[in-house]
């Protein structure tokens, strides 16, 4: 059951007695306000707390972008009022509101391509989520000062959001044509978590879902991947619009049923709620890069190590892999966006510097043998690996050294996929590299205590308000 609770509004015409027409209920509504940390298997709870970490630390990277800038400043420009100025920007500190914090903070995690993201969304669920998230438990404990959140609240929460906004984007993406941003489908999770934590009932729940589905940014995703900007993935603007929609479902607002939802033909995407996690079925980014870029950059590096080459070995590179990593068609790369949403960038710099992190994404992109090889590399579609996309993304390269040798690699794909995820020490040691040189090693130990050590069980243990006060102030 909801841990916090706003008390309703008996001065507002109750939704059910209205002339509306009122959703048809499924179970998934009393599945989501009954929905508990009892409910959730150990092993789930600790990968909550993976993904937790992991998203803190794209957040603090993040921070230090153009794009997390700008929108923190808008957040706290247009967002911000008197009855408002308590919630604070992640990563930032200063005032807005649930949306714009939920805004800023989407897009501040989103403007590092290193979070994670499940294949058969073709997109990211917490990015969206964990601002959201955050922003309506500290609403609600302004708003009721005698109750507190605790690690249950946190950590329960974001992995119930996990599960409802994944089955929502694999609905959406098989039931309609156009390929829409992650935005679309995190906007229906972040509704359901608003009106649980908000305290609706189940018509309120329903009407909040079909408000967040029908405003929910239907982003064109390849748009962006061809012309690449700071409007990225969606991510922020659904989850501003899930919190707009579970508030507005609170004052009697109606919404269209979420076809996501409650149409038939994607009953069986929702009949396993409880019996299968999509928790454990995101992948780890190791870079932060487009994720179709990943399985090329694999291949070069393992090529590199097998056959102990140097830069200065190669003259060409050819990657063969699937149409929509080909489209990550960028040479040069003008700004962090497009090198992030670039395939010959980053596995020339992989090449060449036999890594990728911040600092390759980031300028200046003027590495002379960098640049070379990312400007003479050649670029195919296998059919092959066009078919098997979305649940697999492949990519084979071909090196050719200087002298003339042609090194072939393996059909690849991305690291720490689900079916070989990485250990914790690497997810630490990936949140450590994000995260150090923003909030300094001490800090960064500090959250990575904390986030392990968050109990659901314990009502006493203060974790999560801790956590939070730690990423809601200026980095």
């Amino acid at each position: 059951m909801n841990t916090i609770n706003k008390p309703k509004n008996t001065s507002k015409t109750p939704i059910e007695t209205q002339n509306l027409a009122v959703p048809r209920h499924s179970f998934v509504e009393n599945y989501i306000l009954n929905f508990s940390h009892q409910d959730i298997p150990d092993h789930i709870i600790h990968q909550g707390k993976r993904c937790l970490l992991d998203l803190i630390g794209v957040l603090a990277a993040g921070s230090t972008t153009p794009l997390g800038k700008i929108i923190s400043n808008h957040a706290h420009r247009h967002f911000n009022t008197n009855e408002t100025k308590e919630l604070r920007l992640l990563g930032d500190g200063r005032g807005s509101s649930a949306l714009g914090v939920a805004l800023a903070g989407g897009m501040m995690i989103d403007a590092i391509d290193a979070h994670d993201g499940m294949r058969l969304t073709k997109g990211h669920a917490g990015c969206g989520l964990l601002p959201a998230l955050i922003a309506l438990l500290e609403y609600q404990s302004i708003e009721n000062p005698d109750t507190n959140y605790h690690d249950d609240d946190l950590l329960t929460n974001l992995i119930l959001g996990y599960e409802i906004a994944i089955r929502s984007g694999i609905a959406l993406h098989q039931s309609v044509s156009d390929y829409h941003t992650s935005g679309a489908w995190v906007a229906i999770g972040v509704a359901a978590l608003a009106s649980r934590i908000l305290g609706g009932d189940a018509d309120q729940l329903s009407h909040a879902m079909g408000i967040a589905e029908y405003h929910g940014p239907r982003s064109q995703m390849m748009r962006t991947i061809d012309y690449p900007t700071m409007v990225k993935d969606g991510s922020g603007w659904g989850a501003m619009a899930g919190i707009s929609a579970g508030f507005l479902a609170q004052d009697g607002f109606t919404g269209a049923p979420a076809v996501t939802v409650t149409a038939e033909t994607e009953g069986p995407i929702w009949a396993d709620l409880g019996t299968v996690w999509h928790m454990v079925d995101q992948y780890i980014k190791p870079w932060p890069v487009c994720r179709w870029a990943q399985p090329a950059v694999t291949a070069a590096m393992d090529v590199m190590a097998a056959q102990t080459l140097s830069a200065k070995d190669i003259s060409h590179i050819e990657v063969v892999s699937f149409h929509e990593a080909v489209r990550l068609a960028t040479r040069i790369p003008e700004n962090t966006e497009t090198a992030q949403y670039s395939l010959p960038w980053p596995v020339a710099a992989a090449v060449c510097r036999g890594q990728i992190n911040t600092s390759e994404i980031s300028e200046p992109f003027d590495d002379p043998a960098i640049t070379a090889l990312a400007t003479s590399m050649t670029l195919t579609e296998d059919d092959r690996y066009n078919d098997a996309f979305p649940a697999q993304r492949f990519a084979h390269v071909i090196l050719t050294t200087k002298d003339g040798q042609r090194f072939t690699s393996e059909t690849t794909q991305a690291n720490w996929d689900p079916d070989a995820p990485p250990s914790d020490q690497e997810m630490i040691e990936k949140f450590h590299v994000l995260a150090d040189p923003v909030l300094g090693r001490k800090k960064a130990e500090a959250l990575v205590d904390l986030v392990f050590g968050l109990d659901v069980k314990n009502r006493n243990s203060n974790n999560a308000k801790v956590i939070i006060d730690l990423i809601c102030t200026a980095f």
